[in-house]
């Protein structure tokens, strides 16, 4: 079966720290064609190029500051000082461009991507623009930051957001798929970048190891199974299947970047929910919200 989990360290390649699925990338994944995503951890000073190519990116601040050059122009992301910290400005550089990201106090910065036909122009899109979704309710409740979505991205292929789950909740619940063109749902392939903290207020030591979890399973006669312990750095890939739910465990909170793209006609995220769990959502009625959200508030 092909791979779908990427440890942190299993998909370097040069200066990346993740290279996946994109134009460029070294390994190679059987069977997946529509999204991508790069990861660097650049030293102050530092830089990485992406030359001109037929894929959209989106350029996402994990920590710290950057200057994203596009053909030749410059754009300051503001940054911040973790994924947990709110939003972070974010910059679409369209198609067949040049791209140099560039810290001048160093950070980690991520990369998403997508082949696409059709142009776009290149948008800086704030983190004071940035639509915060606080969505669930009470051990489902999760935070989400849409930068990349229909409604605030004009682009042509990828879906792109980052989600946030404080310690404790299960996000991406209840599981769901997007694995076929339908009446009420998309063919999408699936990214998931995570990140992993001790959470505020909690008294671990100084050793403790921040985890998460992440399920993936059949929904047709496609096999695939995944059961996997998640940390900083490490990546999912969802083809097909039902999946979630994402579990921070107590503890420990959760963060991931969601890169989705397909080849159906419509940019949109329209999903099924597992019909053995769907009912969870009713039981949302008359919860309260997670009080611990906003992060970064």
């Amino acid at each position: 079966m092909t791979n779908w989990v990427y440890p942190l360290g299993t998909a370097m390649d040069g200066d990346w720290d993740i290279s996946l699925g994109t134009s460029d990338s070294a390994t190679a994944v059987d069977g997946w064609a529509h999204t991508g995503l790069k990861v660097a951890t650049l030293a102050a000073g530092a830089a990485v190029e992406l030359p001109a190519a037929g894929e959209e990116r989106i350029v996402v601040p994990l920590n710290g500051a950057f200057t994203v050059t596009v053909d030749g122009v410059d754009y300051p992301l503001a940054g911040r000082r973790s994924v947990f910290h709110g939003p972070s400005d974010v910059l679409y550089s369209g198609t067949e461009k040049s791209v140099t990201i560039s810290s001048s106090d160093g950070g980690r910065v991520a990369v998403a991507t997508a082949p696409a036909q059709a142009s776009h122009p290149t948008r800086l899109v704030t983190a004071a623009e940035t639509p915060v979704e606080l969505r669930g309710a009470g051990n489902c409740s999760r935070q989400v930051h849409n930068f990349g979505t229909p409604a605030a991205l004009e682009a042509d292929r990828f879906i792109v957001c980052e989600v946030l789950t404080p310690a404790g909740n299960w996000s991406s619940y209840p599981p769901h798929k997007h694995d076929e063109e339908k009446d009420g749902e998309t063919n999408l392939e699936e990214i998931y970048y995570f990140e992993t903290q001790v959470a505020a207020g909690s008294r671990a030591p100084a050793d403790a190891d921040a985890i998460g979890y992440q399920r993936v399973y059949a929904s047709d006669d496609r096999p695939i199974d995944v059961a996997a312990e998640v940390r900083t750095g490490d990546v999912v890939l969802v083809p097909y299947g039902w999946h979630g739910p994402a579990m921070a465990a107590p503890g420990y909170d959760l963060y991931y970047l969601n890169v989705m793209a397909g080849p159906g006609p419509v940019r949109e995220w329209l999903i099924s929910d597992d019909p053995h769990h769907g009912w969870v959502r009713q039981s949302w009625d008359g919860q309260d919200l997670d009080p611990r959200l906003p992060f970064g508030a």
